[in-house]
């Protein structure tokens, strides 16, 4: 009899230890909560991080899990996801304003390889291209696949797209491909907040931490001084592209920001959280009388008053136009896309600038008027 306790004793005990080599539940992890982005949950665990992205197209369902350990082997929670030996040390990044982000958290080194390197306005990643230490891949729609697996990458960060059809090749390599859909927030703060998974990614948490809560502090500081202007100012955004004049919708990053900068906007009761899509009529009828006008520019020579006329003869229509209001941020010139991303706090500023000249806050940091 007490062999027989002893053998069961000793299976309880086999069982015991096998059950926890199967993983933790769900109920034993932290939850990482996040104050403004909606698309993102992550759930820390004695041995790794688990990062569920949101599908921003498709309600209720997920884009990607993921699983972060610094470990080769671990305790694994007992869900399905990518696992991501962290920090990277050897990623591939497609995107400028990750490139740049990277960079704001003193991670350069551990990028190997960039896409749509003629997009990066970014000297020091193009310094690193010169010095061989960092590759050209190639275009992000077609990337030399080989070239990404001499380098042995552990990471591939890419921006998805609605209906992309999947990645091709790159899903074959058995690199990770991490699907950074921060674009797709409703908010400026909601996308910066990303920064807190790049920064584990990276192995920065503390850093990205840092830089967030100064950002967060920025902008919100900006967002009181706004409320407290005499001037009110009407906006509107971007120009013709061929027939259509794509405006930002009321819920969109862009919107939330010109109503974050105490801006009049004609389509700040609008719910849509991308671009509308409009005839000049339209606009014109709706925002022809706003007194600023603001639009990305990166032609080179830079625009001017008569070339933007001859692109469209109904501008002069425009209220902004007639009283010499229109600014421009030409992209090529100022790291505009590279930053604005992941410090909204910077561009906020230059929007209560144009909008409230009252303010005094000094020098527009991306926007110049048009000559």
């Amino acid at each position: 009899m007490n062999k027989i306790i002893q053998l069961i004793a000793i299976l309880l005990l086999f069982a015991s230890c096998n059950g926890n080599k199967t993983g933790h539940t769900l109920k034993d992890g932290d939850t990482i909560h996040f104050q403004y982005a909606e698309n993102i949950e992550m759930v820390k665990y004695p041995s790794c991080i688990v990062v569920r992205l949101k599908n921003p197209w498709r309600t209720g369902t997920y884009l990607h899990t993921y699983i972060l350990t610094e470990s080769d082997h671990f305790d694994s929670p007992q869900i399905n996801g990518t696992t991501i030996k962290i920090p990277l040390q050897r990623s591939v990044v497609f995107n400028t304003a990750h490139a740049s982000l990277i960079g704001m958290l003193n991670k350069t080194g551990q990028i190997k390889g960039v896409c749509d390197l003629k997009y990066m306005n970014l000297p020091v990643i193009h310094h690193f291209v010169k010095q061989k230490t960092i590759v050209d891949c190639g275009n992000s729609m077609s990337p030399d696949i080989e070239k990404i697996i001499d380098l042995k990458a552990d990471g591939i960060l890419l921006s998805p797209f609605e209906n992309s059809g999947g990645y091709g090749k790159l899903e074959k390599i058995d690199i990770p491909i991490i699907e950074c859909a921060d674009y797709m927030e409703t908010s400026a703060l909601g996308r910066a907040e990303w920064m807190k998974f790049y920064g584990l990614l990276f192995g920065c948490e503390q850093q990205a931490d840092s830089l967030f809560d100064v950002v967060e502090r920025n902008y919100m500081q900006l967002k009181q001084k706004a409320k407290n202007s005499t001037i009110q100012r009407s906006i509107i955004t971007e120009r013709m592209t061929g027939n259509t004049w794509y405006v930002a919708g009321g819920r969109s990053s862009v919107g939330k920001l010109i109503a974050d900068a105490k801006g009049i906007y004609a389509w700040s009761e609008d719910q849509h959280s991308g671009s509308l899509a409009l005839p000049f009529e339209t606009v014109l009828d709706k925002a022809g009388h706003a007194d600023v006008w603001i639009f990305n520019d990166s032609n080179n020579p830079p625009l001017t008053y008569p070339r933007l006329l001859s692109e469209y003869h109904g501008y002069s229509s425009m209220k902004a136009f007639q009283d010499k209001q229109i600014y421009v941020v030409n992209s090529m010139q100022v790291p505009y896309f590279e930053q604005v991303s992941f410090r909204p706090d910077w561009l906020l500023r230059d929007y209560i600038i144009l909008l409230h000249p009252d303010l005094d806050l000094g020098e527009l940091k991306y926007f110049k008027s048009l000559q």
